[in-house]
């Protein structure tokens, strides 16, 4: 079962392809489970979940009750001893949301808290992101920031692919550039783009001639299909038939590719 991470330049497209993803393989019978784990992330409403709904998934970052918990933390005090390895197995089921054939987990992300913060919140997180990777018999796609800053070195071969979106211009290329640098220096080796908003066969073209030797697994075109499945808070899988093409043309390249 694949375990995909998905990150790019913010606006790129990083959660629109991880529904189309979760959906796909939800309907090839995976067990998928999809980590909102970038902090301005939005994946429920990718899957149409209502507003309500939304609320009701609440991120891991914030529940301080659990976190010292499982930690060991003092509530209210910095610093002092907390572990480093705390019991996790139970989150994923116990705090998800499960539509459309996919379990939804937001993790949040810790406030005030700089790049490696060594913080009981940051120890929670990473534990559960490595059970989560470790787990064999479940699909999972990690919709993440524009870095590496959810997983570590004692992860990163755990990782089938690392899926950088990017779409047709030098900037949003050029960021893909420093996330593929992030990911080699933690040991991740499979990077892949997938090219996003492409209107023609020459935005892909364009991808292609600078993605600088890394693979392109394919494109999702643009279309105002997913522009009103955004604006109507519905799921970008059920309005358009042609992204969800193209997600399926996506997840055979990955396949094929990994499997080599």
């Amino acid at each position: 079962m694949p375990k995909i991470a998905i990150t790019g330049k913010g606006g790129v497209g990083k959660t629109t392809l991880t529904a189309l993803l979760s959906y796909v393989y939800a309907q090839r019978g995976h067990d998928v489970i999809a980590i909102d784990a970038d902090p301005a992330g939005n994946l429920g409403m990718a899957f149409g979940l209502s507003a309500a709904l939304d609320a009701e998934l609440k991120p891991i970052a914030e529940m301080e009750t659990l976190i010292y918990e499982r930690t060991g933390a003092q509530p209210g005090t910095v610093g002092g001893w907390f572990k480093l390895n705390p019991k996790v197995d139970d989150i994923p089921e116990s705090f998800s949301l499960q539509h459309r054939g996919v379990r939804l987990l937001r993790l949040g992300t810790v406030r005030g808290a700089g790049t490696g913060c060594l913080c009981p919140e940051n120890a929670l997180l990473k534990a559960l992101v490595t059970h989560l990777l470790l787990r064999k018999n479940q699909t999972l796609i990690l919709d993440m920031e524009a870095g590496v800053e959810h997983l570590g070195r004692g992860t990163a071969g755990s990782v089938d692919a690392f899926v950088i979106v990017v779409e047709p211009g030098l900037r949003s290329l050029g960021t893909a550039e420093q996330i593929r640098g992030l990911a080699t220096e933690i040991g991740i080796r499979r990077v892949y783009l997938v090219a996003n908003k492409t209107r023609h066969a020459e935005d892909e073209a364009f991808i292609r001639a600078h993605a600088d030797g890394l693979p392109v697994l394919g494109s999702l075109p643009y279309t105002l299909d997913a522009v009103a499945a955004d604006q109507g808070g519905l799921a970008v899988f059920d309005q358009s038939a042609e992204l969800v093409a193209a997600a399926e043309r996506i997840a055979d390249a990955l396949a094929e590719l990994t499997a080599a």
